[in-house]
């Protein structure tokens, strides 16, 4: 009998039980593949490149060519006072021209002077442009300019909800694999009990073991039951979380069947990080990067301000004629043609220039943060890179002690077996096994995360 026991125990220390035909395996990369394709906040993501396109076409629309018309006509005790009718097209362009064209026709017995055309009407082609404030910059041309920007800090925006996704539902897997492989653990060993359990009572009826040594091993029985129950339960609620990560190519939820198991946690010496490149990539950090870009919406902003501290000149120019072929043959200023300028400017320019100081203390208070948060990234991603070689050095450390504890397991029970040992310190020694075994499996599963976190720490997720 006490050689049945000793066959157990090599059981136990072994591999874990083989998985039927219809058992199915969801590995890591499988897994996180469906996450980024179709997980909402993945989805959600790409949104935002569409919200920079549409703030870009908002901004072009500042551009927009305007097409206007209006017709004004008085009619009073049985006179035509006057008839006025226009109509015309405004074309902004980006370098600060407006071009214009613009047809009349007006006519009536008590028409301003000053507003009479031609019976056949008139048509007026020119430009106007500002020669002072809003030469170099105007909030047309600005806000095209920001809207641009956002529509880049949108990528990065994409890849941070990406990355957190990615350490979200990394953690997510590898509790859910070690909610799986701790199971295993107590099943098996609630297995090895209850056989024991029945052997130490077929030894008791034998006369081979005192009645003691059938309370042990029931008690022993009894506390891995319910250790199995409490691990049955964690992993029910482990796959609940993990059903919160999993979603259909038409956006619905998919629940885990029951056949479907994770990877295994196994002790893996070829894991590494690229410290340098790490350490390298936390200049393009995403939050860098937005950083960056909204420095630059502020130095285009400021810019704008600059411009408000110029007087206003804008110069006006149109050719009139009663037909379009003689626009060829026309020079400017000999006849035919209006002309304007406009010039206005304060006396202190008071707004103006607390409103570029405000602007300019914004840069320097977003440049402070800027670098404040590159000094944070790098200071977490040391302590993500420390944390990783820590739990790498524990792992290596623990996976010796297991092999020492399977040793002395094992020695005990060669002990138990020529009658120098008793089944309680044979019980113990196979505890310390079990509780090594679980510790191990969360070395490993800190580990698995550990290195992810490391990865967003450095700004790569899903895509490097």
């Amino acid at each position: 009998m006490k050689k049945l026991l000793l066959v157990f125990i090599w059981i136990y220390t072994g591999t874990f039980c083989a998985f039927g035909q219809s058992d199915t395996q969801l590995d890591f990369e499988t897994f996180m593949l469906w996450v980024k394709e179709n997980h909402p906040i993945a989805q959600q993501a790409q949104l935002q490149l569409q919200m920079g396109d549409m703030a870009v076409r908002t901004a072009r629309g500042g551009f927009d060519p305007l097409i206007y018309g209006n017709l004004d006509r008085k009619n009073y005790g049985g006179t035509d006072y006057y008839e006025k009718r226009q109509a015309g097209v405004d074309i902004p362009t980006w370098m600060g021209v407006e071009l214009n064209g613009s047809f009349e026709q007006n006519s009536g017995q008590y028409l301003n002077p000053e507003y009479g055309t031609p019976d056949d009407g008139l048509i007026a082609v020119g430009a106007s442009v500002n020669l002072g404030q809003g030469l170099i910059l105007d909030k047309r041309r600005a806000a095209l300019r920001q809207a641009q920007l956002y529509q880049e800090s949108t990528e990065f925006e994409r890849r941070q909800y990406l990355n957190e996704l990615y350490l979200q539902a990394t953690d997510m897997y590898w509790r859910w694999a070690l909610a799986y492989a701790n199971q295993q653990v107590i099943e098996e060993a609630v297995e090895l009990a209850e056989t024991r359990f029945q052997a130490v009572k077929g030894s008791f009826r034998l006369g081979d073991v005192a009645a003691i040594d059938t309370v042990e091993s029931y008690s022993q029985l009894l506390n891995r039951q319910y250790k199995a129950e409490a691990a049955r339960n964690t992993l029910f609620q482990t796959v609940q979380e993990l059903n919160t990560f999993l979603w259909n190519e038409s956006g619905e939820p998919m629940i885990l069947e029951e056949n479907i198991y994770p990877e295994a946690i196994t002790v893996e010496e070829d894991i590494i990080l690229n410290e340098a490149e790490l350490r390298q990539m936390v200049s393009t950090h995403p939050s860098l990067q937005i950083a960056d870009l909204e420095l630059a919406t502020l130095a285009v902003e400021r810019k704008l301000k600059a411009q408000q501290i110029i007087p206003v000149v804008k110069l006006k120019y149109n050719f009139l004629t009663e037909n379009l072929n003689d626009f060829e043959n026309s020079s400017f200023f000999e006849s035919d043609y209006k002309w304007g300028v406009s010039i206005y400017t304060p006396l202190f320019w008071r707004k103006s220039r607390g409103e570029l100081g405000m602007a300019k203390a914004k840069i320097d208070v977003k440049q402070n943060t800027r670098d404040l948060k590159e000094l944070q990234l790098r200071t977490k991603l040391e302590a993500e890179l420390n944390n990783f070689s820590n739990l790498t050095s524990q792992i290596s450390i623990f996976s010796k002690n297991l092999s020492s504890l399977n040793a002395l397991l094992t020695g005990e029970m060669r002990r138990f077996e020529i009658g120098e040992s008793s089944l309680f310190l044979v019980n113990s020694r196979e505890v310390s096994v079990i509780d090594s075994r679980i510790t191990l499996n969360e070395l490993i599963k800190k580990r698995k995360v550990a290195q992810a976190k490391a990865r967003v720490a450095a700004g790569i997720g899903f895509d490097q």
